[in-house]
């Protein structure tokens, strides 16, 4: 058994969901399956050669329109299977910089 390193719940699919990797400039495309998914990753089997794809950091797309999709970053690699860390909107500075202009009076 391997190590969990999520520290979510997570959902395990047992066929698994067809979707779509995506680079962010749009160069590259690759079918894959999402075989399990937490709040902060997910576990997928790609679908043909990772090798030479930009993967630090990409698209999920859980739909062929594109119109739902996850931002994520490589955290591992096992054969045709990768782990994904999901990427949060806004960084932390953004977030910081937002708590500092709130006045605590108002809220």
């Amino acid at each position: 058994m391997t190590n969990e390193r999520r520290t979510g719940d997570r959902v395990v699919f047992e066929r698994g969901i067809p979707a779509f990797m995506m680079g962010i400039d749009g160069t590259w495309r690759r079918n894959c399956i999402l075989e399990d998914v937490s709040e902060t990753g997910a576990k997928l089997t790609v679908e043909g050669s990772v090798e030479g794809l930009h993967l630090k950091e990409f698209f999920l797309l859980l739909s062929s329109t594109g119109l739902a999709y996850r931002r994520c970053e490589l955290s591992w690699v096992n054969g045709d299977q990768i782990g994904v860390n999901f990427i949060k909107q806004g960084d932390k500075s953004r977030r910081d910089g937002r708590r500092q202009t709130l006045d605590p009076a108002v809220v």
